[in-house]
């Protein structure tokens, strides 16, 4: 069988590994210092990664992330309560917007209840981690990466340098910890992600005032002073995305709480929503302090292996980015192509941060949220795996900690197709071309798979190929993959074809056209399905 070499992981950091080794020893001895009347010996520790561009390019994905394929994710947060997504602690304070209006109907005028208000009616009285962690598991997931902190900038842990957390205003409660727990309680790889840099221009909308109206020039309660380490200290940027230059006073702050994060919570993952932050006079030195200290710790906590992901977007508007320093992540979006280095998607069932009934937009038209479906899902992840990719998978959740019934039904039937597909997935490898079909890409936001049964992708593992059918072509129809054609000598003889989850052997042939492959009288379920191809 032709199998594409990818990129050999850990080639890098091997070879630096053995040189720090190296000099661990020969510094070992080399300095003692006397404890009690006893004699301790002091080697010297270098770091392995510094905050420079050409330091962190050292990185390599470490093989649990290779392996693992999918991985769940949720926004949560004081905004949950309004059930209006994650963005509505920046439009509740836009005049005109349909957040603010909803806010003014329901709260009163940001002048007088503001997001600070908004934050001691989140309870989180239903949350049960375990739980929760147990359905994602059994949706196939081998790791989990809960928000942190969000733009609205309240952290979600006990944290040691920020009086607005979890722990202190209201649930009361160490969230990120509980997840923590309940995540390697479930054996899953734990992770965060942190959407705090671009707090300092997002939520400056707070610090505004109507225009017109009975308000008109009322300040919002962003401008009272008492809650400046809320609202942030004032300056003038609102723009959505990571602020250019925001203060030094600000960045060294951010700087705390990340490394508080990492230090007190040893993530195996953790994501910024944004390329290397603060792109202008600070070069994105702060951030790489961050990358950096996140890769040295976790060699510190897994005995001189580096088992981190940092997971990094590329959007140059947004912050920094060079190829290697870290993971390449897509919102909602995909490598069109297989890319050497493993790469991840992040995306959403539906909304990023939960949202129920209708609301009408600043057009005047009413929506309404829309869920993918398990068929959706299990095709993109296919598609992402087939190009050496990941799915971060986000899932809505409520304020009281517990997910709707769609969201659960989604989970139920991704399980369910990866308990019979799971060897074509966990710890595969991309072949030579990741798939057939006419259909590669799936528009932004879509809800169901546009794929058919012409729509094929390809995985390797343990010496055998996939070939994933994404759509079913009915009993006893054939299905020719192209690319296993008689005549490619780069393929070795098929010996052996079958489908995943079904008993009875396929009728099959190699003939000038391809692989021609009849499928069985019954199917294994109603998602994508795996042909097993042995050489």
């Amino acid at each position: 069988m032709f199998v594409r070499q990818l990129k050999p992981s850990g080639a890098k950091n091997s070879i630096l590994l053995v040189a720090i080794a190296t000099v661990s020893i020969l510094l070992a001895g080399c300095s003692s210092e006397s404890t009690n009347g006893k004699t301790a010996e002091v080697a010297s520790q270098p770091l392995l990664f510094e905050s420079t561009i050409e330091s962190l390019q050292q990185y390599e994905a470490p093989e649990w992330f290779r392996d693992a394929k999918l991985g769940i994710y949720l926004h949560w947060g004081a905004y949950s309560v309004v059930e209006r997504g994650e963005w509505y602690p920046r439009y509740m304070y836009e005049e005109g917007r349909p957040e603010y209006k909803y806010h003014l109907e329901n709260y009163g005028h940001p002048s007088e209840f503001g997001y600070k208000d908004i934050i001691p009616l989140w309870k989180a009285e239903n949350f049960d981690p375990d739980k929760l962690v147990k359905l994602f598991k059994q949706a196939g997931a081998k790791y989990f990466t809960p928000v942190a902190v969000h733009h609205d900038n309240f952290d979600l842990w006990d944290s040691k340098y920020h009086e607005w957390n979890a722990v202190n205003k209201g649930p009361k409660k160490d969230l990120i910890g509980m997840w923590r727990k309940a995540t390697l309680d479930n054996d899953l790889r734990f992770g965060v992600t942190t959407h705090l840099s671009r707090s300092y221009s997002w939520l400056n909308t707070s610090k505004g005032a109507d225009k017109e109206g009975p308000y008109a020039g009322v300040p919002y309660d962003g401008n009272d002073p008492a809650y400046e380490s809320l609202y942030h200290e004032k300056h003038d940027d609102t723009h959505p995305r990571a602020a250019l230059n925001p203060s030094k006073a600000w960045r060294d702050h951010w700087k705390l709480r990340m490394q508080d994060l990492i230090d007190n919570y040893r993530p195996d993952l953790f994501y910024f929503d944004s390329a290397v932050p603060f792109r202008g006079e600070d070069k994105g030195k702060t951030g790489m302090e961050v990358i950096a200290h996140l890769y040295n710790t976790s060699i510190k906590n897994h005995d001189g292996k580096q088992e981190a992901v940092m997971a990094i977007k590329e959007r140059p508007w947004q912050g920094l980015y060079a190829d290697g320093m870290a993971t390449l992540d897509y919102e909602r979006g995909k490598a069109s192509h297989i890319l050497d280095d493993p790469w991840q998607t992040d995306d959403s069932i539906g909304p990023w941060g939960y949202r129920s009934g209708t609301w009408m937009d600043t057009h005047g038209n009413m929506l309404t949220v829309k869920y993918m479906d398990a068929n959706m899902v299990i095709d993109k992840f296919v598609d992402m795996v087939s190009k050496n990719g990941n799915m971060l998978l986000n899932v809505p959740i409520k304020a009281d900690g517990t997910l709707d019934q769609t969201t659960t039904d989604v989970l139920v039937g991704m399980g369910e197709w990866m308990a019979v597909n799971g060897e074509a997935i966990y710890g595969s490898r991309p072949w030579y071309m990741f798939g057939e079909g006419k259909v590669n890409e799936v528009p932004h936001r879509a809800t169901r798979s546009p794929f058919t049964s012409r729509d094929i992708r390809f995985t390797t593992n343990n010496g055998s190929l996939y070939a994933i059918v994404m759509d079913w072509p009915g009993a006893g129809k054939k299905v020719t993959i192209q690319n296993i054609t008689a005549m490619n000598t780069r393929i070795e003889p098929v010996t052996s074809v079958s489908m995943l989850g079904v008993h009875d052997p396929n009728e099959w042939k190699r003939t000038a056209d391809g692989l021609v492959v009849t499928m069985p009288d019954s199917k294994p379920g109603d998602i994508a399905y795996t042909l097993k191809i042995g050489f």
